[in-house]
């Protein structure tokens, strides 16, 4: 009984992906960049519903810097897939210019583009300074995100007289995603919300909903949660799925650099130390992997907790081909 009714409510949710283009061992990031063009086309044949990427500056692992000019990429290579962001980081740029690419993004795909807007700041001292902000940038979110609404329906005080081309008038969906404050802010805006999956999940969820002012971007609330899923033949298999991200992650703790993606099989044979064993130990805690039959039962569990009206799945493995064979198993086990 349990297991039918979250199987009920996973099938009233919708699944879709964020890639933020990592490197593999062995290439480097123009591989990366072109294989998260190839990943969207398969993303849209296996019937996700958005695929976003990312933004992050200075990682060499990283190939995802510049969010707006890959989401067109991405965009020209697909036809019905909703495009976005995962997203871009308000506070790194000025509203205007990102009311501009969003605008250019949605006239040339009408009706497919996402704006997903994130509060973080560069990593480093260097990172910030080099972007121009200082650390205190996300302070200034909401006036940063009001005026960039503002440039959308003309209603922007901010720099009197000045027009967004050609984005006023225009509607691509907004998406605010919630850290720390983000939730509070979604809600006071009226905009969907970006939540992850975690402990603070449903006290996130929970103060968004209480606090949601219906808005002309969103009527009533609207949660995607994001979490990392993989699926295998086994759960041991989708567990070693995970395993290479989680490695960069943890080296990037260790050592302040992100490397590339390696084979889980090279990671499992490395000796770690205590830690490095803890820090991979805390990276893979909350990710979801297992069979067909294990993930759905576990998703739609998370699904009922938040009430999320949609899932924004991640996973990045070495092999590319083991990777599409779990969004593959995904989309097939998933009851919608």
């Amino acid at each position: 009984m349990i297991r039918a009714l979250w199987a009920l409510h996973l099938y009233m949710t919708r699944l879709s992906i964020l890639d933020r283009s990592l490197v593999r061992q062995g290439s480097g990031p123009a591989e990366a960049l072109r294989e998260t063009v190839r990943f969207a086309r398969q993303a849209e044949e296996l019937g996700y519903h958005r695929f976003w990427v990312s933004e992050h500056h200075s990682v060499p692992g990283v190939a995802g810097s510049a969010p707006t000019v890959l989401a067109a990429a991405v965009a020209a290579a697909t036809r019905t897939i909703r495009v976005g962001t995962g997203g871009v980081m308000l506070p790194n740029h000025r509203p205007l210019v990102v009311a501009e690419q969003f605008g250019v993004l949605e006239s040339l795909h009408p009706g497919r583009i996402d704006m997903g807007l994130g509060r973080s700041v560069g990593f480093t001292g260097g990172i910030r300074s080099a972007l121009g902000h200082g650390k205190d940038a996300a302070d200034g979110f909401g006036g940063q995100l009001d005026e960039l609404l503002g440039y959308f329906t003309g209603g922007q005080t901010a720099h009197p007289g000045v027009h967004a081309l050609p984005a006023e008038g225009l509607r691509p969906q907004v998406f605010v995603l919630a850290m720390g404050a983000g939730a509070d802010l979604a809600a006071q805006y009226g905009l969907p919300v970006v939540i992850g999956a975690g402990s603070r999940m449903v006290d996130a969820v929970r103060r968004y909903r209480a606090g949601f002012r219906a808005s002309a971007w969103a009527t009533e609330p609207y949660v995607m949660i994001a979490a990392n899923v993989a699926v295998g033949e086994s759960a041991a298999a989708a567990a070693a799925l995970q395993l290479p991200e989680a490695w960069s992650t943890v080296r990037s703790r260790t050592s302040g650099v992100f490397p590339p993606l390696m084979p889980p099989e090279q990671i499992a044979g490395l000796e770690m130390t205590a830690r490095e064993r803890a820090f991979l130990e805390e990276s893979v805690k909350g990710q979801i992997h297992g069979t067909e039959r294990d993930v759905p039962v576990a998703l739609g569990s998370l699904a009922e907790a938040s009430g999320a009206d949609e899932v924004l799945v991640t996973m990045n493995t070495y092999d590319l081909g083991r990777r599409l064979d779990s969004y593959r198993r995904l989309a097939a086990a998933f009851p919608g």
